[in-house]
Parts: structure tokens; C-alpha cells; sequence
């Protein structure tokens, strides 16, 4: 026979209780969360966000794989941004509004209008060579939910910049109802830049600088095509 304490020691451990259970992972969650307050954790969720994009692509973009890169728990980012949608389209407003910055500044530098246009232009390219991945976001509108307030404005202050950019240089009125015309103008000059970022971040004006005369850039490319819009442009502009 076995005695009462071989007995207890035979007996199998028992399997904590699910409010136990619930209450260890709500302390682990804690305790990943423990580097932030309650403020900062946001922002770092989406530079945490931000570094996944520019790494893995908008196909590495996930709510788990955020959590990861910022060392909290895989809940925190649902919290704080409700569903992947939420996330992403918090980021892009976050890129509109640099961007938006960049080209201002741009126009904002001395010479003619028409100089400063293509200042723009370049300041467009470059945000993008620089930040692809938040570039590619950018214009993913089937991911992103304009009806946050954030995006909106961002988007629309970013849009009204570039519209504003192609009205001084073709001489246009800001904020006036747009005839088909000077809604031609706008469309031409957004198109020619965005379609020139595109090919050149797919790598595909490759061949097409090979074949250009020695020296020639991305940068040299994209001036000469920008002068063969406005063939009205001064000698020495």
C-alpha cells in the first residue's frame, strides 16, 4: 500500500483555471507594454509600421508583425488602430503629410514659377526614391480609409499643393471652379510626374538612360522632359 503522501505526490498537477490563464497573459501583455505610456506606444506602433513597410513591403504589413517590431503584444496594435485598415491608413496620412512638406519647401525656393514647378517635380521624385514602400501606400486607395479625419486632410492638403504648384505655373486662380482646360493642366502635369516616379521606381527607364548621352540621370531625364512641356520657356530658365 502507498502511503498518503506518496499519494499526493502521484497526483497530477492541475491545469490552472482559465481566469488564471487570462490573467497571466493579461500581465505578459502588460508587461510588453511596459517600455511605453500610454501616448507613446501609438507612435511607436507606427514607426514600428513604417520600418516593416519599407523592409518587407506592403505584403509584410500585418497587425503581428508590427507588434513584433515594436516588442509589444500582438493586441496592442488592434487597440490603439481597430484593424489593419485603421493602421495603414494612419501611416499614409503620416507620408501625405511629409510629402506635402517636401514639395512646399521645394516651391518655396528662389527663382520664377515656372523654376519652382520643377523644383516641385524633383521634390515629388525624390520622396519617393526615398520612401518607396510609403509611397506605394500612398496611392493605394482600395487599402486606406479616407474617411478618417487625418487622411483626408493630409490627402487633400497634398493634392491642393500640387494643384496650386501647376496653377502659378500655367497663371491659373487658386480656389476658382477649373475650366476643362486648367483641369487638363493639372491632370497632365500630376500625370507626367507620378507616371516618371513609377517607371522609375519599377526600375524600367533603365534602358532608356543607358541609351542617353553619357551623364545622363534620372534627374537630367526628368528636367528635360519637364522643359519639353512648357515650350514658352526663357533661355538661361
Amino acid at each position: 500500500m502507498t502511503s498518503k503522501t506518496e499519494q499526493v505526490r502521484a497526483r497530477p498537477r492541475r491545469t490552472p483555471a482559465p481566469a488564471a490563464r487570462l490573467a497571466r497573459r493579461r500581465t505578459g501583455a502588460a508587461e510588453a507594454a511596459a517600455p511605453y505610456h500610454h501616448g507613446a506606444l501609438r507612435d511607436a506602433l507606427l514607426q514600428a509600421a513604417e520600418r516593416v513597410l519599407e523592409r518587407d513591403g506592403l505584403a509584410g504589413l500585418t497587425l503581428r508583425a508590427v507588434a513584433r517590431e515594436a516588442g509589444v503584444s500582438h493586441a496592442a496594435p488592434t487597440h490603439h488602430f481597430k484593424d489593419l485598415t485603421g493602421l495603414v491608413s494612419e501611416l499614409a496620412a503620416i507620408g501625405f503629410t511629409r510629402f506635402n512638406a517636401a514639395m512646399k519647401a521645394a516651391g518655396e525656393s528662389p527663382g520664377t514659377p515656372i523654376e519652382r514647378a520643377m523644383a516641385r517635380a524633383h521634390a515629388y521624385v525624390a520622396y519617393a526614391q526615398a520612401n518607396p514602400g510609403m509611397y506605394g501606400l500612398m496611392f493605394r486607395t482600395e487599402r486606406l480609409d479616407y474617411s478618417r479625419p487625418s487622411l483626408h486632410a493630409a490627402a487633400e492638403a497634398s493634392f491642393a499643393g500640387l494643384a496650386g504648384s501647376v496653377a502659378a505655373r500655367e497663371g491659373l486662380v487658386g480656389d476658382e471652379e477649373l475650366s476643362l482646360d486648367q483641369a487638363a493642366a493639372i491632370a497632365r502635369a500630376w500625370s507626367l510626374v507620378h507616371g516618371y516616379t513609377m517607371l522609375l521606381l519599377d526600375g524600367r527607364l533603365a534602358d532608356i538612360l543607358r541609351r542617353s548621352p553619357a551623364g545622363t540621370t534620372a534627374e537630367s531625364l526628368l528636367d528635360a522632359m519637364l522643359r519639353a512641356t512648357v515650350p514658352k520657356l526663357p533661355p538661361g530658365a
